[in-house]
């Protein structure tokens, strides 16, 4: 073809926005539009059933190129390239070493060394840790729990004395007072000032960022996506401005943050943000007055959630983790680390590591998404996710600045009131599956158990808040632990006494028995009860006494709603010390609660809330 400028399917006359509208309203037959069609997001705007190109007309954040401010399309101009992270636990030097020597060989780019204890580092122990480690060839990240950790001086002059091109080594450590200040409650007087000296005791490292806006911790706390970007960079914004009050230029301050965000399952939305993020610290940073544009570019790091993992059915902790670092690859991320499908629950195994490594090799190598620089340009979907993020995110960081700043709104309790509220929200949707958890609080495993033994803390939230807190911490948590505390008191009772028996009594409507069958076996078995379905019974005596030969514990009546007036009865007069059970919420409800039938279960029930209260009849 010679024609470069032959548009294909000019045969068909070009369909117009009305007509659309005027296809999708006889569709609906009458359903409300914005009821059936409109997603109403809990990040606070609502995304429409389409997308054209007139929905971008008004967008000002288009007309720029990659690498250009405010960054929107990404800080590289081509290629899109980002670094395979995968963290290191330093116990011994030693053997972190070995370990990280290993991984370098398998595709890994980028280290995080994470030192539990604040014991001082010397060089020695670097000498150790970072043997045979080519620093211009990988970057290297040392995670510390406490601030006072004097890793970032150590390294700086580590290098200094190597003989390494100080120019080509990235690095960065994660001092971030703000970011323990949320989880412990406890600022230090002195925190501001003593990131001060960290940033000039190790200036002579160029390329090492020494200060960390872990937005990840708001993600595990169960806020929304606005939510973090905006609590992440009101932080970002903290640093600048307490550091260049201290007398810090605000170039040297920019260069030396990096921010830690999570990345969630919201696919389409977790690209967005990271385009958002970089548009609106690019705005921030520029208001300060910096000296040159490139300071304003925002380093992202993004770290799979652990908000939405499980310990049931952990193999699909692999599904959610590839989605979300492709969320992070398209969105721009410059590195990334995918958490091991069994990180949440155990020292994660050669096997789970090999695999979240593998995870991201697969998207370059196979996928090629390292290949094009914001693939997700021009997407009019996520185009305008981009802007709908930028406007909410900016009202909200408004919001915390009138408050004086991130410190002063979380002293005042309006960061964690927020981050509670959504939390709150998001629990509740759990239980009304609203939100699924695949093999967790919807399509369960039938036969899973857990025979080993669990540490309770696994099922609980992280609650660091020292003794002397100044303010209520946030405590990251995992949405799956209400129903996995649930399931685990189950299998522990079965170890003891015996696994509940859930038996389901299907008559009459075959369509109708068999859906509700479906349901009801689902919904037991989140508790970790035995399920045993079947093909349907002539009369209640054959299904009573079916039950029985079982001996269920509870029995579940499923048919239609006009069979239900005459057979949840007959089942009700011959059952002894079982638990019936009606499957759906029919008409004939308030006659068949005047009958003693008090146990109905639908689409609508609390799940978590049901089988707590099945568990307690159950005496488990």
């Amino acid at each position: 073809m010679t024609d470069k400028e032959l548009k294909l399917f000019t045969e068909f006359a070009p369909v117009t926005t009305e007509e659309w509208e005027a296809k999708i309203n006889a569709d609906l037959k009458g359903k409300d539009y914005e009821r059936a069609l409109v997603w109403k997001t809990p990040e606070g705007f609502s995304v429409r059933p389409y997308y054209r190109q007139e929905n971008l007309e008004s967008l000002k954040h288009l007309d720029v190129l990659p690498g250009e401010f405010p960054y929107v399309r990404g800080t590289a101009k081509t290629g899109n390239n980002w670094l395979i992270r995968q963290d290191i636990q330093v116990k011994n030097p030693e053997e972190a070493n070995k370990k990280a020597l290993e991984v370098l060989g398998k595709g890994v780019n980028s280290l995080g060394f994470v030192f539990e204890s604040c014991q001082k580092v010397t060089k020695a122990d670097l000498a150790v840790l970072l043997k045979d480690i080519c620093l211009e060839a990988a970057e290297v990240n040392f995670v510390c729990s406490c601030n006072s950790n004097n890793i970032a001086e150590v390294f700086a002059a580590f290098i200094a004395e190597g003989k390494w091109n100080k120019e080509n080594v990235k690095a960065s450590v994660s001092a971030d007072p703000i970011g323990s200040f949320v989880l412990k409650g406890k600022l230090a007087d002195d925190a501001f000032e003593g990131l001060k000296n960290t940033i000039e005791n190790t200036s002579v490292a160029p390329k090492l960022r020494v200060i960390a806006v872990n937005g990840r911790y708001f993600a595990n706390s169960g806020a929304s996506v606005t939510q973090e970007l905006a609590f992440s960079l009101a932080a970002g914004a903290e640093y600048l401005t307490r550091l260049t009050d201290l007398g810090l230029g605000l170039d040297t301050v920019a260069k030396n943050i990096k921010f830690n965000f999570g990345i969630g399952n919201n696919y389409f939305m977790e690209i967005a943000k990271l385009r958002a993020a970089r548009l609106l610290w690019a705005q921030i940073v520029k208001a300060y007055g910096p000296e040159c544009d490139s300071s304003a570019k925002l380093i992202a790091h993004s770290e799979t959630n652990t908000y939405n993992k499980t310990v049931y059915d952990p193999y699909v902790n692999m599904l959610r983790t590839q989605t979300e670092a492709m969320s992070a690859a398209l969105g721009g991320a410059q590195s990334i680390t995918v958490l091991p499908f069994d990180a949440i629950y155990e020292e994660p195994t050669a096997f789970a590591e090999r695999i979240a490594r593998n995870q991201q090799i697969l998207l370059k190598e196979e996928s090629h998404l390292d290949k094009i620089v914001d693939p997700a340009a021009g997407s009019y979907y996520i185009e305008t996710l981009t802007n709908s993020l930028i406007e909410q995110a900016w009202k909200l960081f408004i919001e915390v600045q009138e408050k004086g700043g991130f410190i002063a709104a979380f002293r005042e309790g309006f960061v964690q009131k927020s981050i509670k509220e959504m939390a709150g929200k998001r629990d509740l949707n759990f239980a009304l599956r609203r939100e699924n958890l695949l093999g967790t609080n919807q399509f369960p495993n039938f036969n899973e158990q857990l025979t080993k033994e669990i540490d309770s803390s696994v099922f609980k939230p992280v609650d660091l808040t020292v003794a002397e807190a100044e303010v209520e911490t946030l405590k990251p948590y995992r949405g799956a632990q209400a129903f996995e505390a649930l399931r685990y008191t189950t299998d522990v009772y079965s170890k003891a006494v015996k696994r509940p028996v859930v038996f389901m009594l299907t008559m009459g409507n075959l369509a109708m028995r068999k859906a509700r069958a479906q349901f009801s076996c689902n919904f037991f078995a989140v508790a970790g009860f035995e399920v045993i379905d079947n093909n349907g019974f002539a009369t209640a005596e054959e299904g009573v006494a079916a039950a029985k030969a079982a001996n269920a514990d509870i029995v579940v009546v499923c048919s239609s709603d006009e069979e239900y007036a005459e057979v949840a009865p007959a089942v009700a007069k011959l059952l002894n010390h079982e638990i019936l059970v009606v499957a759906g919420a029919p008409e004939c409800r308030p006659q068949l609660e005047e009958q003693g039938i008090k146990n109905f279960i639908s689409m609508k029930s609390n799940i978590l809330q049901e089988l707590k209260a099945y568990q307690s009849l159950l005496g488990i």
